[in-house]
């Protein structure tokens, strides 16, 4: 898990120029603000709040999201929610982020989308005119959804044509949702030739086949988590020959015991067997991590040198769906930090 730093590293480390590709709307509810929300509406909570993020496992932590979600039942919320994201970039040094958000975890906003998507681009024009970094929308499927619910929202966001929003996603428990790539072809499909870009998360829950499905049915640009890939040599080393990156999530996979230490985590073989990683929060704050943090616990977990931080930092720049001058203002400086 993410480890307190001497001041001097953790200054260098946010000064890194990084992107983050892997990070959820959902998981960045602080628990002062659930807490606060749930006081206001009268909903109970699970938990109190200073035990409210111990999750028994991913299928407590999934239906948390629900409850958290739940309780953003207006603009302001949204709007606040998605600022205080920005701030959060902004205090690790991130230059700019993919952010994943699943509209089925939001009832409250259930067929109204569009305003969905309008609250919270509110919330980041606001920061990023306040110099706050770039975001840009992945909105997410969920695994259980069926095929024509899928194509459904394709076809809703095409319709939208929303400019914050760049890829579509998908996301959920694979161990409890069973095999999903052929259900959601079509919809991937139809994404690409509309030109969003495709995200999915794959090798988390299920195992090799996960990812084998989203490339080879879903087209994926980039495989959110996709670590169990190093159960199955051959397809490591198709994900080296054909350069698709993982957006890799190490504190995540230990907190919900995906694996149980750093030491047994496969980041550095993927890495070493040619695999493009980066390192990023997935739900930084249910899970107590932060992309400074990342970077340091694999620092001292794998010996990482200036060298091959800027390299897992370059692939984070390089995989995420920034503009390409997002991307050479940050490429640059990176070569020489």
């Amino acid at each position: 898990m993410s480890l307190p730093l001497p001041s001097a590293e953790d200054a260098r480390l946010k000064a890194l120029p990084k992107a983050e590709v892997h990070l959820h709307l959902e998981g960045c509810f602080e628990a002062a603000l659930i807490a606060q929300w749930a006081h206001t509406e009268g909903v109970p909570l699970p938990r109190p709040q200073e035990d409210l993020f111990k999750f028994s496992g991913l299928a407590d932590f999934l239906g948390f999201l629900d409850l958290a979600c739940g309780l953003a039942r207006t603009q302001d919320r949204l709007v606040e929610l998605s600022y205080g994201l920005s701030q959060r970039l902004a205090a690790n040094g991130t230059g700019y982020a993919d952010v994943i958000f699943n509209p089925t975890h939001w009832h409250a906003w259930h067929g109204r989308l569009g305003a969905m998507l309008d609250a919270i681009h509110a919330g980041f024009s606001a920061a990023e005119q306040d110099g706050l970094p770039g975001v840009g929308l992945c909105v997410s499927l969920l695994r259980t959804q069926s095929a024509d619910a899928a194509i459904e929202l394709v076809d809703t966001l095409t319709t939208l044509r929303h400019p914050r929003v760049v890829a579509l996603s998908v996301d959920g428990n694979e161990a409890t949702a069973g095999r999903t790539g052929p259900r959601f072809a079509e919809a991937f499909r139809k994404a690409g030739s509309a030109g969003l870009r495709r995200t999915v998360h794959a090798g988390e829950s299920s195992g090799p086949e996960g990812v084998w499905d989203a490339v080879d049915l879903l087209g994926a640009d980039r495989i959110d988590h996709g670590v169990r890939a190093i159960e199955d040599p051959v397809l490591v080393q198709m994900l080296a020959d054909r350069q698709i990156p993982l957006g890799v999530c190490p504190t995540s996979n230990l907190v919900l015991g995906v694996y149980p230490s750093i030491e047994a985590h496969p980041i550095e073989r993927l890495r070493l067997a040619g695999v493009r990683v980066s390192v990023n929060t997935d739900d930084p704050a249910l899970l107590g991590a932060s992309l400074v943090g990342e970077y340091a616990l694999c620092r001292q977990a794998f010996g990482w040198t200036d060298e091959v931080m800027r390299e897992v930092a370059r692939t984070s720049i390089e995989a995420s769906f920034a503009s390409e001058d997002v991307k050479a203002g940050l490429l640059g400086p990176l070569e020489i930090w």
